[in-house]
């Protein structure tokens, strides 16, 4: 980075968030770190110190609008104005939609949809009295390629691009005031640990998932350059060419997937994992499951099937030309 960075990070006590959060650290930045895990958290800003950071700590469920405001004060007030925030909460839930209780299903959504926008409602009024500043929403591939056996994910990851570009659209003329998007495809956190499931089998990562630091890089890297859209393990303009050409492919796929991978699954009991409760412990930013010589198929596989969809949607179009 080309000067320290006043950077705050939600859901900073595992995975994604506290792999970015750490990175920044290593920059030397200062930074505000937030989630409802007090021991994630407390481990994440120990592991933000020893990287050569600041770290200041703030328990926040993104669900509730006013501790929200709050944590927004308190780090414009602790920090001295904010320059980067990396709003990075996700939960999730899986299993068949009509399997999956409601309030799960809506639990996602007030997390992973409200939530972000609840962060940029109260943060905005910042830049905007600054001049500058720049929100990183955290999306994932989801926001492209739907997610059947995870609907409400799925939802809410649409959502959240529709909601990125209007606001963008609105902070178009500030030219200072950037929103960028980041869309990593599977990633090795303990995120998969904390999923619901109501699937009836043990929940898994396929493999090649990425590591939470090379997503990290991409955040970081945003902080001097920032940019509309980030893809992290797949090409970008391939996932936009096919959810353009073949929005069904994807999540036809992805259903024979899901249907094979339960079929073969553990059994495993149902449970909401930490829908409305935060984790124990101090999972860290890894979930440890992928060995690193297998994260590159992944990326390779995942890539491979986007642009294998624009294939099929170009071969489907010219066959309609043709007929």
């Amino acid at each position: 980075m080309s000067q320290v960075k006043r950077i705050v990070v939600s859901g900073a006590s595992s995975g994604i968030g506290a792999a970015t959060a750490i990175a920044f650290a290593a920059k030397g930045a200062r930074l505000v770190l937030a989630a409802r895990g007090v021991e994630g958290l407390e481990d994440t800003a120990a592991r933000c110190r020893a990287a050569g950071g600041q770290a200041h700590v703030v328990t926040c469920d993104v669900t509730d609008a006013d501790a929200v405001a709050r944590l927004v004060q308190e780090a414009n007030g602790v920090l001295g104005g904010i320059d980067l925030w990396f709003s990075d909460v996700g939960v999730g839930v899986v299993g068949r939609f009509v399997d999956v209780p409601m309030a799960d299903h809506k639990r996602v959504i007030d997390a992973n949809l409200v939530g972000h926008m609840t962060e940029a409602h109260a943060l905005l009024p910042i830049f905007l009295a600054q001049g500058h500043g720049i929100w990183v929403n955290m999306i994932s591939v989801g926001g492209f390629v739907a997610t059947p056996w995870a609907a409400a994910y799925a939802a809410s990851k649409f959502g959240l691009r529709g909601f990125s570009q209007a606001l963008r659209g609105e902070m178009s003329k500030i030219a200072r005031i950037h929103i960028c998007d980041v869309y990593p495809t599977f990633v090795d956190t303990p995120g998969i640990d904390h999923a619901g499931n109501h699937a009836g089998g043990a929940l898994g990562l396929p493999v090649g998932a990425l590591t939470p630091e090379t997503v990290a890089k991409a955040v970081v890297r945003l902080a001097d350059h920032p940019r509309d859209t980030t893809v992290v393990g797949a090409p970008a303009l391939a996932m936009k060419l096919a959810q353009f050409f073949v929005p069904n492919l994807g999540a036809a796929a992805m259903n024979g997937f899901m249907d094979s991978w339960f079929a073969h699954a553990a059994p495993a009991p149902a449970t909401d994992g930490v829908l409305f409760a935060a984790g124990q412990g101090a999972p860290g930013p890894s979930g440890d499951r992928i060995r690193p010589d297998q994260r590159r198929t992944a990326t390779l596989a995942i890539g491979g099937a986007a642009v294998a969809g624009i294939a099929a949607g170009l071969f489907v179009l010219a066959r309609r030309r043709d007929a």
